[in-house]
């Protein structure tokens, strides 16, 4: 029998991003049932691992003996001490700005607004970060593997592309001289931080599938 996952993320681009990985692997990963109906958990972590354990154990719990995996994951720059890390979706928000009534839409722009005002005294060489992931697999309340992926890029001064989401547009690979924003989906799977980490989940439950 195919080895199925249920996703508990309510994001369109993660859950794209795992789609398309896991067709490679002829593998299904869909949405978690009503997850837009469950109360979410308190993500206080103090790390990716952390935070992708509390949200796969707790949803584990609303699909009796189905295997859910959750993901936290976020940007880490160096000039600022590895911030947002963790807080990376809600930076803007941490900052005290109030968004416009449709803030979901625009949550993005302003969380790269606030990085391209902390980075901007930032010199050239001193604008290293990398994007990481830590992805849990849980079932019936237990969790069962954890797995990791980064890459590694630079902060721009002004972003670059309209593909992705994110802090995308601002996180430059030297390598291909181009955004994350402005590579194609199966260039970014290949690369990057999410794709590494549900290659190396996969690589752990498909043995056991």
């Amino acid at each position: 029998m195919p080895l199925r996952l249920f996703a508990a993320t309510t994001s369109a681009g993660k859950l794209r991003d795992f789609r398309t990985a896991a067709q490679a692997h002829s593998i299904s990963i869909e949405p978690l049932p009503n997850l837009e109906k469950i109360e979410p958990p308190d993500e206080d972590g103090a790390t990716f691992a952390e935070n992708a354990k509390i949200k796969a154990v707790y949803y584990s719990l609303f699909a009796p003996g189905e295997l859910i995996v959750a993901d936290d994951s976020g940007l880490e720059v160096d000039a600022l001490n590895g911030a947002p890390g963790v807080r990376s979706a809600r930076f803007a928000a941490d900052s005290g700005l109030i968004d416009s009534p449709d803030a979901n839409d625009n949550t993005d722009v302003w969380n790269n607004i606030v990085l391209l005002q902390r980075m901007a005294n930032i010199p050239a060489n001193l604008r290293t970060a990398r994007y990481r992931c830590v992805l849990v697999a849980a079932r019936d309340g237990v969790a069962l593997h954890t797995a990791d992926g980064s890459v590694e890029g630079i902060i721009l001064d002004a972003p670059r592309g309209i593909g992705g989401f994110g802090y995308d547009p601002l996180f430059f690979l030297p390598e291909l001289d181009r955004t994350m924003a402005e590579i194609d989906l199966e260039t970014k799977l290949s690369l990057s931080h999410r794709g590494r980490a549900l290659r190396a989940l996969l690589a752990i439950l498909q043995p056991e599938a």
